[in-house]
């Protein structure tokens, strides 16, 4: 293996990127700002201490509902009915009359935009066939997301005993709804709109979806004993963040501390795409009907990197000097070490490019006669 230096090819790793105490003007107990792409966490402040979460709770029941949707399992134009149950919710809703139906997508809708109780119990029950089933649903997602600080009581935040969870672990499942079922975001930026043919007025309870800029979403939640939450998300420069705080005292409180969280996130962080400044050298082949075979990275990546730090990403490529064809398309040739600092981050696998089959033994003769006559020039 022979080693060469370059600048980094782009490469999404995890770095460790130190997360520091919130920021001053964080004025909620409890929060976090984590980067969606890696999920390293940017800033917290008391962050794994338990709250109830209010509204914020239907995160969960929106991932399940777009887990289902993405999975086949549900349609967005499926009709959902509206049980008695659901429509004895109370609290933030759009009063559903029992037996009243409206699509998933009216539904999903009305959940994200408004909040809506008796629509996420309508689809919970659509969904799991009861809230109680559903919930459990909820818990075993919790679980599997490493949400260890949270149990759910039901799908919508309504005030239960026992019905808790931290600023992390909203983190958690926010970037799990952004980051693997990001047509939410139809929902979550819509500021105003209808539902019922034009009759019912919606206006979005988080909003900073009106003032923020690159604002993306995605819930809020208040209830007397939980207080002020929120998990804001938005994206500027290709770099999605996700602040959350709860039991902030007042509603300004959630949203600017959100919007402290988020600002310093983007003035401080940065996904970084990062070059070789030379061309990566052919690998040589022995006996294909090519000389050579061109490595390229197996993926494409970016760094999240402090912006102070974006001048100190280097690599080491260490390629094969030669292969003996047949060479397959993907098969590895090498490995680029990408540091930061000098300290190694993360490998990623050089392929090649193209396949090269091998030589036949009528091209080997042929190649051997050619190479004489060269010789007897």
């Amino acid at each position: 293996m022979k080693r060469i230096t370059a600048l980094a090819l782009t490469l999404l790793c995890l770095l460790s990127v130190p997360a520091y105490a919130a920021p001053a003007g964080v004025t909620a107990p409890s929060a976090v700002l984590m980067e969606k792409t890696t999920g390293t966490v940017l800033s917290e402040q008391d962050s794994k201490t338990q709250y109830e979460p209010a509204s914020v709770t239907k995160i969960m029941t929106l991932l399940l509902v777009m887990e289902a949707i993405d999975g086949g399992s549900l349609g967005w134009d499926d009709m959902v009915t509206a049980s008695a149950y659901a429509c004895s919710m109370g609290g933030s809703q759009i009063w559903l009359k029992e037996n009243e139906q409206l699509t998933v997508r009216d539904m999903v809708k009305a959940v994200t935009v408004v909040s809506a109780n008796d629509c996420a119990v309508a689809l919970a029950e659509h969904v799991a066939g009861s809230e109680t089933a559903f919930v459990e649903r909820m818990n075993q997602r919790a679980a599997e997301l490493g949400m260890e600080n949270t149990t759910f009581k039901n799908c919508t935040g309504l005030p239960a005993e026992g019905h808790l969870t931290c600023a992390y672990d909203i983190a958690l499942m926010s970037r799990e709804l952004i980051l693997n079922h990001p047509s939410i975001r139809e929902f979550t930026t819509i500021w105003m709109d209808t539902l019922r043919d034009g009759t019912f007025q919606l206006s979005n309870t988080n909003k900073l979806i009106f003032y923020y800029e690159g604002a993306t979403g995605l819930k809020t939640g208040f209830t007397d004993t939980a207080l002020y939450c929120l998990s804001a998300t938005a994206e500027r420069d290709g770099m999605e963040l996700i602040a959350v705080v709860m039991h902030a005292p007042t509603s300004n409180d959630r949203f600017e501390s959100c919007k402290t969280l988020l600002n310093y996130g983007f003035a401080n962080y940065a996904i970084t795409p990062v070059y070789p400044d030379q061309a990566i050298p052919p690998v040589a082949v022995s006996l294909g009907t090519q000389d050579t075979v061109q490595p390229v990275t197996a993926r494409e990546c970016s760094i999240l990197l402090e912006k102070s730090k974006t001048g100190a990403v280097t690599t080491q490529l260490e390629l094969c000097e030669n292969v003996e064809a047949p060479v397959e398309a993907g098969q590895k040739l090498g490995e680029l070490k990408v540091l930061v600092d000098g300290e190694q981050v993360d490998v990623i696998d050089l392929v090649a490019a193209q396949e090269v089959p091998r030589l036949s033994l009528g091209g080997i003769f042929k190649r051997f006669l050619n190479s004489l006559f060269l010789q007897g020039d």
